[in-house]
């Protein structure tokens, strides 16, 4: 879940009007630009907003996106969705989707802690619903 989460946090900070209104250069190829973008929203900013980085990129030097910018956007993200074709075997799994917006969870059901997830979905006000199928195999 640890992954899936920062991948949607990701999806959502590029929806982030700041990022969306990124000012790059005219002609810049749009694997240049949404490397920029996945740079500029990472821990490595540095690597596109330095001197001589910069300017390749952008056409004036846009200010940092600091990490209460960010848990600032995402937290005004609700109603995301997830979908799992396994069961969520523990709570925090909850919790970790909380932090990325989500308010409904499709997932197999069938755990022997179902009962904790469902009680976190509750602490929440998450939806969850159990589809009865598990496609996850291993």
């Amino acid at each position: 879940m640890r992954l899936a989460g920062q991948k949607a946090d990701n999806w959502l900070l590029r929806q982030c009007p700041k990022v969306l209104e990124l000012p790059f250069v005219d002609g810049i190829k749009r694997p240049d630009r949404d490397n920029a973008i996945d740079v500029y929203i990472g821990d490595e900013y540095m690597d596109v907003l330095r001197d001589g980085a910069w300017q390749k990129i952008f056409k004036v030097k846009p200010d940092v996106f600091t990490a209460e910018e960010k848990r600032a956007w995402l937290d005004t993200q609700t109603g995301v969705s997830l979908g799992s074709d396994a069961f969520f075997p523990f709570s925090d799994n909850i919790e970790r989707a909380k932090k990325s917006g989500v308010m409904y969870i499709a997932e197999p059901g069938g755990s022997v802690r179902d009962d904790a997830v469902i009680e976190c979905c509750d602490k929440y006000g998450m939806a969850m619903a159990f589809t009865g199928i598990r496609l996850f195999h291993h």
